[in-house]
């Protein structure tokens, strides 16, 4: 397996000594500044593509009819897959997961899926016998540092922004609509949790810094992900080995986390209503009058 390039010991003080003794970031930004965010929306449904700075994410929503799990008859099924390939790094491989793409995978699964983001009761279609099986498929295209902040807001989005075909039960007889029959109907959501990262630097990490690039996590001693939704509720607390992290900086991080947070929603909020107000062509039923009028015409 190809190893994973490091910065030179020259490029590790140089930033420590700027972080340390300069108080500053190589890159200019805050300690609590993220980079740049961007979202767009694919012309399909649930296709969403996240940059922040050059850590690039797409994220793809699907669903089909399958058969729920034995102990679950009443829930659909959710699942989310991470694929970290060589085109985002030449480290990783393809079908040969690493540590970064297994820990990526858990605190995508314990933020979303385990915090009932999605309603998954909604999915059901026929107690014990059908119901919506939807998957998230999360392609990392470039890594410069916190995959799983970016990789969890593309997931979000691309939820959010999905619609799955109507269906309905007649007589026993489920059918399933085309988009040209129904209008598609988005997936039942609950909340939306979002994950932010921060870094920690010095012997006794002393120096906490968010949104940390691929520079800046070669050389910090610990990180704490503190993943919660705009209401303040928190769905996990993930700090993976490292330095110990003092109880009030903890606590000082969620509560800048919590800020973030509430501006990650509005923007996405933002993104959802510009798309749908691109899309927006009066639905199915003005299709069926337009239909009417050259009909009468």
């Amino acid at each position: 397996m190809p190893r994973e390039a490091e910065p030179s010991a020259n490029e590790k003080a140089f930033l420590l000594k700027a972080l340390q003794d300069e108080q500053i970031r190589l890159d200019g930004r805050e300690f609590d500044q993220y980079r740049p965010l961007e979202l767009t929306f694919g012309d399909e449904y649930g296709v969403a593509n996240v940059s922040l700075g050059k850590t690039k994410i797409l994220a793809k929503a699907s669903a089909e009819v399958t058969v729920p799990f034995a102990d679950r008859p009443l829930d659909g099924i959710f699942t989310i897959a991470t694929e970290l390939s060589p085109m985002a790094a030449p480290h990783f491989e393809v079908n040969r997961p690493t540590e970064t793409e297994v820990l990526l995978s858990r605190l995508l699964e314990k933020t979303v899926r385990r915090s009932g983001a999605l309603d998954t009761e909604s999915l059901c279609l026929v107690a014990g016998q059908k119901c919506w099986s939807v998957r998230v498929d999360v392609h990392v295209l470039s890594h410069d540092g916190n995959l799983t902040d970016a990789a969890c807001f593309a997931v979000v989005a691309a939820l959010r922004h999905f619609r799955k075909p109507d269906t309905s039960m007649e007589n026993g007889v489920l059918t399933v609509y085309t988009p040209a029959e129904r209008e598609p109907v988005p997936l039942g959501w609950l909340h939306s949790p979002f994950c932010v990262t921060w870094s920690f630097f010095g012997d006794e990490g002393e120096t906490a810094l968010l949104d940390a690039d691929w520079m800046e996590e070669q050389v910090r001693v610990a990180s704490v992900t503190i993943s919660l939704n705009r209401h303040g509720e928190i769905c996990q607390i993930a700090k993976l080995g490292g330095v110990p992290v003092e109880a009030v900086a903890l606590l000082q991080c969620t509560s800048v986390a919590l800020t973030k947070v509430k501006e990650f929603s509005t923007f996405l909020d933002g993104k959802l209503a510009e798309d749908a107000k691109r899309r927006d062509k009066g639905g199915f039923m003005a299709e069926l009058r337009a239909e009417n009028d050259r009909v009468v015409g």
